[in-house]
């Protein structure tokens, strides 16, 4: 029965540990394609700010294909007249741009 219990435990604090472990991941993965040159969690920097990106894709479920391809391809217009650059696969994968964009959708 403790094994039961211990399991359970286990568990429990693996389930709430992972959302903040994949959050520093995600946050990581920015840090390392060198986004933060351009944006920051909460100020407007060259380029909007991740909260500001979040706020206005908020409950639009078309937008992680459309910020992938944006952050992908780059371009100008949607927050002014500077236009974001592209950034192909070999400065950041796949992978981390869809967990990166899916950290930055999560920002409340």
């Amino acid at each position: 029965m403790k094994s039961v219990f211990r399991a359970a435990g286990l568990f429990l604090a693996a389930s709430l540990l992972a959302p903040a472990l994949s959050a520093h991941a995600s946050e990581a993965i920015v840090k390392k394609a060198r986004c933060v040159a351009c944006h920051a969690v909460d100020v407007k920097r060259v380029g909007p700010s991740y909260k500001d990106v979040a706020a206005k894709y908020r409950g639009d479920a078309k937008a992680p294909a459309a910020l992938f391809d944006k952050v992908r391809h780059g371009g100008a217009g949607n927050w002014g007249t500077v236009p974001m650059l592209p950034h192909p696969a070999d400065k950041i994968s796949d992978d981390d741009l869809k967990q990166a964009i899916a950290w930055v959708l999560s920002l409340e």
